[in-house]
């Protein structure tokens, strides 16, 4: 299969000049120059322009026209377009003066910066910008990705001089040159109701707006697939794929999907056998991305079931991704009840906690007491033996707020999540995280921590939420497949080659020190208790360094002047 033109949008400082536009892009507007590059999905650019105001919605979004109106006028462009279901970045001018960019408030579409001559570049995707920089890997930042990919290096990315642009942000550039960053999103206190009604809305609204027109498949597996599955049908036909092991018939997810019989969906299962293992080679090469994708390790599984989706005509494919990091987070919670008095809770919901985790305890209480929320339930894992740069220890700042927490560990998951978008795009399928969209971020953690959490149940305000769409069966569903098992027999069925990868780049970097990755590597093929984390990450950034490598980078160009709509 063909490997397609990477879509993604980006635009420059105004002026009247335009810094650089990437070649073969469409021009939306010149000044100041706004494009998209790729062919985006029908309804996925949206453009209005009054007098000399401007404006643009790139990505998903449930906006109607005269919302766009209202945005086009209004003085805080955060107040009006914050509320608008999906995951898109909003852009507005108004002369010549400033450009308004407005990223996302959970970073699902993540934004980038790069000084040149003339002020600055941004767009959505790190690897097209980095040519203007040199196109170099930032070392640093992957040192620090394999240390712990979940608390990269602040202010950022995998590319030396690419900066990414926070979540939440007002990206602001004038004709001068400069730039200036401002939040626009905070979270919001609502009822237990409330918060229910505006997740009911953001999720709903975000799926209608990314599957009405489309041929839409998704995935049919837990709960959070479930409902994304229910929530598609209610706009047209679908069709929900199962993975199963092969030669199985029963049990598991097959029988949770056997089980839905709603108008609108069709099923289709898709059996994973030995040629699916993760490590397992592929006639499917790598595409490059901005950085590395979590399901690089299970490459050969992943990019069949998206050539599946491109062979059946999927133009849009839902994912449940981001469902488990919405509604399964660690009690942190717990500093706030500790802090406010209430220890009746706080006792017993570390008590529950502990208990389903097989562990004591006394650290959930201790760091209660102490008000570290970001510490609460997450495992600090020690420094990798391989890695052979001096990495800064991973910071948990003490006394961070539980929503705080729970929104800045979201954020990274979600920006990680739009390299899967990148290779499923590269082998011509639209795959879209809802779970990662800003309003519907913004509507769980308007919930108190107290009320999202739950050791008893499983994703309590979800399937209270989605009560009446979800089958009893699935609401009261808490299992999940584990697949442990998969990764130790995948390493030794393809240990030899996974071997080699241990002298690849990283190590030419002086980033790895090859022989004790090597000796992990054999004790977790011979089933040893492996930290799965850390070796998955420098084998998924190994295989990164290659796909960037051999990939094109995108060219660019100092143009002269056009006019709107022009090539």
């Amino acid at each position: 299969m063909k490997e397609r033109k990477a879509r993604w949008f980006g635009g420059s400082t105004p002026g009247s000049r335009p810094a650089a536009i990437p070649v073969g892009a469409r021009l939306l507007w010149s000044n100041p120059a706004l494009w998209v590059s790729g062919n985006p999905e029908p309804g996925h650019v949206r453009t209005l322009e009054l007098g000399n105001a401007r404006l643009a919605v790139l990505g998903p979004c449930s906006a109607s026209q005269q919302d766009l109106f209202r945005a086009l006028s209004c003085p805080n462009l955060g107040a009006i377009a914050g509320s608008w279901a999906g995951s898109h970045t909003v852009v507005r001018t108004r002369g010549h003066g400033v450009v308004e960019v407005l990223a996302d408030a959970a970073g699902a579409s993540p934004l980038y910066t790069v000084n040149v001559p003339g002020g600055v570049v941004w767009g959505t995707s790190s690897l097209a910008l980095s040519p203007l920089t040199g196109r170099s890997v930032d070392t640093e930042w992957l040192a620090a990705f394999l240390r712990e990919k979940h608390a990269p290096a602040p202010g950022r990315s995998a590319w030396a001089g690419v900066k990414p642009v926070p979540a939440g942000s007002l990206l602001a550039l004038d004709a001068s040159g400069g730039a200036s960053l401002s939040p626009w999103w905070t979270p919001v206190r609502r009822t237990l109701d409330d918060a229910s009604a505006a997740l009911r809305r953001a999720l709903g609204e975000g799926v209608r707006a990314r599957v009405e027109g489309a041929a839409t498949t998704t995935d049919l597996a837990g709960m959070d697939s479930t409902t994304l599955a229910l929530l598609a049908a209610q706009y047209g036909p679908v069709t929900g794929i199962t993975l199963y092991p092969e030669g199985a018939t029963h049990g598991g997810d097959l029988e949770y999907a056997r089980a839905l019989t709603v108008p609108h969906l069709d099923r289709a299962y898709f059996p994973l056998g030995v040629r699916h293992l993760p490590f397992t080679a592929t006639d499917v090469p790598l595409p490059a991305t901005d950085e590395p994708a979590p399901s690089t390790p299970v490459w050969s599984m992943f990019s069949a079931q998206l050539r599946l989706l491109a062979a059946a005509g999927s133009g849009c494919h839902l994912t449940g991704d981001g469902g488990d990091n919405l509604f399964l987070s660690a009690p942190i919670h717990l500093a706030r009840l500790a802090r406010t008095g209430h220890w009746l809770r706080m006792f017993g919901d570390a008590m529950d906690w502990a208990r389903l985790r097989r562990q004591s305890p006394r650290p959930l209480i201790s760091a209660a007491f102490r008000g570290d929320a970001a510490r609460i339930g997450r495992t600090v894992r020690t420094r990798p033996i391989w890695l052979n740069v001096p990495v800064p220890a991973v910071a948990i700042p003490a006394g961070v707020d539980a929503d705080a927490a729970f929104v800045a560990s979201l954020r990274t998951v979600a920006r990680s999540a739009y390299a899967e978008i990148q290779l499923a795009d590269s082998l011509g399928v639209a795959l879209h995280n809802p779970y990662f969209d800003g309003a519907v971020l913004d509507a769980v953690v308007s919930a108190s921590a107290e009320q999202r959490f739950s050791a008893r149940r499983y994703k309590p305000l979800l399937a209270d939420t989605f009560a009446d769409l979800l089958p009893e069966a699935h609401r009261k569903r808490a299992a999940k497949g584990v697949f442990v098992g998969d990764f130790h027999q995948g390493l030794r069925v393809n240990l030899r080659r996974v071997l080699g990868l241990a002298d690849g780049r990283l190590a030419s970097l002086g980033i790895i020190n090859p022989e004790p990755l090597r000796a992990t590597m054999h004790a977790a093929a011979l089933g040893a208790r492996t930290v799965w984390p850390p070796l998955l990450s420098a084998l998924a950034a190994e295989a990164w360094l290659e796909a960037v490598e051999g990939a094109p980078g995108t060219e660019w160009k100092e143009p002269a002047t056009a006019p709107a709509g022009a090539e």
